[in-house]
């Protein structure tokens, strides 16, 4: 997946480098953290964090509004079924599904998660957020604080 440059995400996610004084590695993959198996008996992909920082072992999720409600136009319909996935299921139950596996096995691998949510900040009509750098630094410094 590509970085978007001028994404919601982007923005946040430079704050915490920003907080942390650190680079994250974005996007990272991580071999024990898989989506589901591919019913063409392909492997599992490798699904992606949004920040990695290797020096506090502390994966960073940023939440969009998808991610808390669909999207008309972005998750596709309850009968479709992914061309890879064994599964039949929703973007939104499959974004919940993988959500959960993230928190639960990244602790196991000894990695801190810590997720920030778009609601966590002031945002506008189309729900996206509106940058006030002074304060949203306060916002993700206090879901960093256990890491400063």
């Amino acid at each position: 997946m590509a970085i978007r440059l001028n994404s919601d995400e982007t923005y946040v996610i430079d704050l915490c480098d920003k907080v942390l004084a650190l680079t994250s590695d974005r996007q990272k993959r991580f071999d024990f953290l898989l989506g589901d198996l591919h019913k063409n008996g392909k492997k599992q992909t490798m699904l992606p964090v949004d920040a990695y920082y290797e020096e506090l072992q502390l994966v960073v999720e940023y939440k969009e509004i998808q991610n808390f409600r669909p999207r008309a136009g972005f998750d596709r319909d309850e009968e479709e079924q992914d061309e890879e996935s064994t599964k039949t299921v929703s973007r939104e139950e499959q974004r919940r599904i993988y959500d959960e596996r993230r928190a639960k096995v990244l602790p196991e691998h000894e990695i801190s998660l810590v997720v920030i949510a778009y609601s966590d900040f002031d945002y506008d009509v189309n729900n996206k957020i509106i940058r006030k750098e002074e304060s949203d630094l306060k916002i993700v410094q206090k879901a960093l604080k256990a890491f400063c």
